[in-house]
């Protein structure tokens, strides 16, 4: 059995027990709840396409639906982060976590360009 480390973020926001002390922005977390409520009924939605043997174009165009809607998520995500946590670790002026922070931010920014 393996047993997941969790690391401090690079704004330090996130301690080692995976809390995060920073801001997420309220209309934001209730925004991507919601989405990922959708999004986990598409997705019901696309096995029991599945199951019923639906027409393959029918089944990629949900599949389109779903993958831009998880899309969304993490644009939601990715504004709130640079927002709240890198902002807040580009103002403490420690070089070595602003450092840290541009590359998380390129990695993110690389990871959902793809």
């Amino acid at each position: 059995m393996t047993t997941e480390v969790k690391t401090p973020c690079a704004c330090g926001a996130r301690a080692a027990d995976g809390s995060h002390e920073s801001t997420v922005d309220p209309e934001i977390k209730h925004s991507i709840g919601t989405r990922l409520r959708r999004i986990e009924g598409q997705v019901r939605g696309l096995q029991k396409m599945i199951e019923e043997e639906r027409y393959c174009a029918d089944v990629l165009m949900q599949l389109s639906s779903v993958q831009e809607a998880l899309r969304g998520v993490g644009r939601g995500l990715l504004y709130n982060h640079l927002k709240y946590c890198v902002t807040e670790t580009i103002r403490t002026n420690d070089p070595e976590q602003a450092d840290a922070m541009y590359e998380e931010v390129m990695e993110l920014m690389y990871k959902n360009a793809r």
